[in-house]
């Protein structure tokens, strides 16, 4: 049966306090390790499994998620069903907030009271999920989630046959709210969600039911960062 991995990217070199989608920094040392361990712990899933993994490792096209899907690729080369190859998609970056991109969100926020157009955000604004700030090419995270989720259902996995696995690295919160949009989690649980770095949850695709077999979603603290 088809399955799919969603592993989030490892920790990298965020600018604090600055929401995270467009940030084009690389993993820390730490990031990258962490990683590796956890590609090092799937391969030793895989390995008792009869599962092979799909040629083409998707990932969005910041380094933080290329780096991710290159240390699968090094990690697990012996598990592919022919040449693995990292292919970078738009379709699964971070939620973006256009205009405003790699600003603080006090900047964002200091941007928006300058304007008259523009009402004074909300309190926890960066969290919402249907909130858009006001600046061309923004998007909520349920728009960054339906963009993410419309990728996973171009890939037709149920329509391919044979045990095979398909890696896609991509961020938290577009990946959560993907989540929520193809039925695999509430969306009560968006909010009490969110991924541990560089760890894949794995579902079988089967009768357009997403079942769970290996890794898990952490819960969420409010410490932790919206990617």
């Amino acid at each position: 049966m088809a399955a799919i991995a969603l592993i989030r990217h490892g920790e990298y070199q965020q600018l604090a306090h600055t929401p995270s989608a467009l940030q084009p920094y690389p993993l820390t040392d730490n990031g990258a390790d962490e990683v590796r361990n956890q590609a090092r712990k799937f391969r030793q899933w895989l390995s008792q499994t009869d599962y092979v993994l799909e040629p083409e490792i998707h990932c969005s096209t910041l380094l933080r998620a290329w780096q991710t899907a290159e240390i699968y690729r090094e990690e697990l080369g012996a598990f592919f069903a022919g040449q693995p190859v990292t292919c970078s998609f738009p379709a699964l970056c971070e939620r973006s907030v256009g205009a405003v991109a790699n600003l603080t969100v006090s900047e964002i926020e200091r941007i928006v009271e300058l304007d008259p157009r523009l009402e004074t955000l909300p309190e926890g604004w960066k969290s919402t999920s249907d909130f858009k700030l006001p600046f061309d090419g923004a998007e909520s995270l349920l728009e960054a989630g339906e963009r993410v989720a419309k990728h996973l259902q171009n890939l037709r996995l149920e329509e391919k046959s044979g045990n095979r696995i398909q890696l896609v690295v991509g961020h938290g919160a577009s990946i959560r709210h993907a989540s929520f949009h193809l039925g695999v989690i509430k969306f009560s649980d968006i909010g009490r969600f969110s991924m541990f770095y560089g760890h894949p949850v794995v579902f079988e695709i089967r009768n357009q039911q997403w079942i769970l077999l290996y890794g898990n979603w952490k819960l969420r603290q409010n410490k932790d960062p919206i990617d």
